[in-house]
């Protein structure tokens, strides 16, 4: 059989964009920062049209999330995909459906219900260590967000205490673990970041749940055994490297 180079070369390429394609399902962190005083417009968008949008258009809604600092006026969402690419087809299907373009015409009589640029997307993919994720309603509780990034190559270790003590006294103290992700091959500081969410009965609870935690002889000492195999912290800058938000579920999120 008589292959040219060029075929050759289109089909190597080919294998490349399958081998780089990250196998599904993959979760898709979704931020919008509303404009002033829009927050609400944009909730009873997401409430009447969008949400039921994504589950026609493929897409399965995990969580829906409002800071509970009411300054912040932050959408924070939680999608699964089939795959990437499964993830790039229900967006245009959904984009290009008269009903969401109805929904956004009607709901911006008023002006853009978002800042210029205020989408983030960040895909992800579970930890070895996270639950099964599924969208369970048991409220009333608050959600923390919280948003690791490893000190230069430590990613693994930073993995490594997660899977072999820190999940389990999370949960000996009282926190409940949702889900751990990584952030896709390919994407940026996707050999840096953590990110996972729990659930606590409210914010005074899981404060004194992480106070206990800290505390806990178990942590102190896998954490120096940690710090001192790897020379040092292993989130970047220490606790300058850690985030936390605070949330409450929608009124419409499946995750209550």
């Amino acid at each position: 059989m008589n292959i040219t180079l060029s075929a050759v070369a289109l089909l190597a390429s080919a294998a490349l964009v399958l081998a780089a394609e990250t196998p599904g399902p993959v979760y898709e962190l979704r931020i919008y920062h509303a404009a002033p005083g829009k927050l609400d417009d944009l909730n009873k968008r997401f409430r009447d049209h969008t949400v039921k949008l994504f589950e026609k258009h493929g897409m399965k809604n995990i969580g829906y999330w409002t800071p509970m600092d009411t300054a912040d006026s932050r959408l924070i969402y939680v999608l699964e995909h089939a795959s990437r690419d499964a993830a790039r087809k229900s967006f245009a299907a959904f984009g290009a459906d008269p009903e969401w373009k109805a929904a956004q015409k009607a709901s911006e009589v008023n002006g853009p219900l978002l800042i210029k640029n205020g989408v983030e997307s960040y895909f992800m993919q579970p930890t070895d260590f996270s639950p099964t994720i599924k969208s369970v309603q048991a409220g009333p509780r608050v959600f923390e967000l919280r948003d690791y990034t490893a000190s230069a190559g430590h990613l693994a270790a930073l993995d490594a205490r997660f899977r072999d003590h820190t999940v389990k006294l999370f949960a000996k103290h009282g926190m409940k673990n949702i889900a751990y992700w990584h952030l896709t091959a390919g994407a940026k500081d996707a050999d840096r970041k953590l990110i996972y969410i729990l659930a606590h009965q409210d914010a005074a609870a899981g404060a004194a749940s992480f106070d206990a935690f800290r505390k806990d002889p178990d942590w102190v000492k896998a954490r120096a055994d940690s710090e001192k195999k790897a020379g040092g912290s292993l989130t970047e800058g220490g606790m300058a490297g850690v985030k936390s938000t605070y949330l409450k579920a929608t009124d419409y999120s499946a995750m209550k």
